[in-house]
């Protein structure tokens, strides 16, 4: 179609992408609008230099102001620096903010998702009013343009799209919210999953209630390169959708048989374990029961800047918090998620405790105390020969993990 260039298997150059953009940015009408421009921050393989120079072509002197958004989640801020090395540039008149997810004030509502609904949309998972606050600078602006890869993903199913508003710039509330859904849906169920999950569903109904205008450059990218395989243009739910159907054929990897131990590689773009947990992710699908996964990433130092609450909870499976909910209830949500999709599956009783599929061991630089008080294994990394375990036929070694998703056949 038209809107698409690129498909499973082919690699686009750098002028067939450019080319691409500045045709499909010509055919919209954006004279004299307010742009903001959503990207993804530099957990996500993206070549947004490439893609933001095209933009930035496309649309000086049409649009009356454009601003580049990070969708941060609730991820750290980055740096000038680091933005500069991310975003390419500079960009005569764009300018370049992080979702400021902390600032109250960075927020604005846009009503409310009522219990019933939410029912609908979570197939009964959940049933209370949810509050859909986002960004103040997606309604101060005329069109939005989200501009991002789309992956297997273990909250919504596969990433992008209308994800980049929820959670991507969005308030804490929804956020959590959303996330939490994924958690009782589970990791290793919905991760990979094609179509309109819960999740999806919810993030779609949300997006709905934004005035401005939404259009998004969805895109295919070749993981650990940065170059892409396929870009959709269009509405952020058909864009999405387009990608989303590449990623399921590029991004999946099949096995015959589970494998005892996984040895995940995870690459320096993740520099905690809040993120780096992606390599766990990916990989849980494949393991035996009673198996291993190690995450390996002597650079990781701590697991979350942003939210430390994670040390004092540590990691457990969903039935964990689940079945003690009263205890839990009043924890902030998105960790909850966060801690059981490190855990991963598992059960939870007054009698036996709590019992893991698989054992989760972090070979990391953060201190082995640290690490063993968050109730995860610790192995130092120093001891990990990783020649000898890509030569153990019952250990996968798995370089640049985190963004292709193992499955069994």
């Amino acid at each position: 179609m038209d809107n698409m260039i690129g498909g499973a298997g082919k690699t686009l150059t750098d002028a067939e992408v450019r080319g691409f953009v500045l045709t499909r940015l010509a055919q919209e009408d954006l004279d004299g609008r307010r742009v903001c421009v959503i990207v993804p921050d530099a957990t996500r393989s993206c070549p947004l230099p490439l893609l933001l120079g095209a933009v930035h072509e496309a649309l000086t002197g049409r649009a009356a102001t454009v601003t580049v958004l990070v969708a941060l989640g609730t991820h750290a801020p980055m740096t000038p620096e680091q933005l500069a090395r991310h975003l390419g540039g500079p960009y005569d008149a764009m300018v370049i903010r992080n979702h400021e997810w902390w600032v109250p004030e960075s927020l604005v509502s846009l009503g409310g998702i009522a219990a019933e609904r939410v029912a609908e949309l979570s197939e009964g998972r959940m049933r209370q009013p949810v509050d859909v606050t986002l960004n103040r600078a997606v309604v101060e602006h005329d069109v939005c343009l989200v501009i991002g890869p789309v992956f297997p993903h273990e909250v919504v199913g596969f990433s992008g799209g209308n994800k980049y508003f929820f959670p991507g710039v969005a308030g804490q509330e929804i956020i959590d919210f959303s996330h939490w859904l994924g958690a009782l849906i589970s990791s290793a169920e919905i991760i990979g999953t094609r179509g309109i999950t819960p999740v999806r569903a919810l993030i779609d109904e949300a997006a709905a209630l934004i005035p401005a205008r939404r259009l998004a450059l969805c895109l295919v990218v070749q993981s650990g390169t940065g170059a892409l395989h396929a870009a959709a243009f269009g509405p952020p739910e058909q864009a999405w959708a387009a990608c989303a159907d590449v990623s399921a054929q590029t991004h999946v990897r099949y096995l015959d048989a589970p494998v005892r131990r996984v040895l995940s590689l995870i690459p320096e773009k993740y520099d905690d374990m809040w993120t780096g947990a992606k390599g766990f992710y990916k990989v849980e699908p494949i393991v035996a029961d009673g198996g291993q996964v190690i995450v390996y990433a002597p650079h990781i130092t701590r697991i979350s800047q942003m939210h430390p609450e994670i040390e004092q909870l540590g990691y457990h499976c969903r039935d964990y918090f689940v079945k003690q909910w009263d205890r839990f209830s009043g924890h902030h949500w998105g960790v909850l998620a966060h801690s059981t999709h490190l855990r991963g599956a598992g059960t939870w009783d007054p009698e036996h405790g709590e019992r893991a599929r698989v054992t989760v061991t972090l070979a990391t630089g953060i201190p082995e105390q640290v690490v063993r008080a968050a109730n995860l294994d610790y192995l130092d990394p120093a001891a990990v020969d990783v020649d000898a375990l890509a030569a153990d036929p019952e250990t996968l070694v798995v370089p640049q993990a985190g963004e292709v998703l193992f499955r069994l056949r």
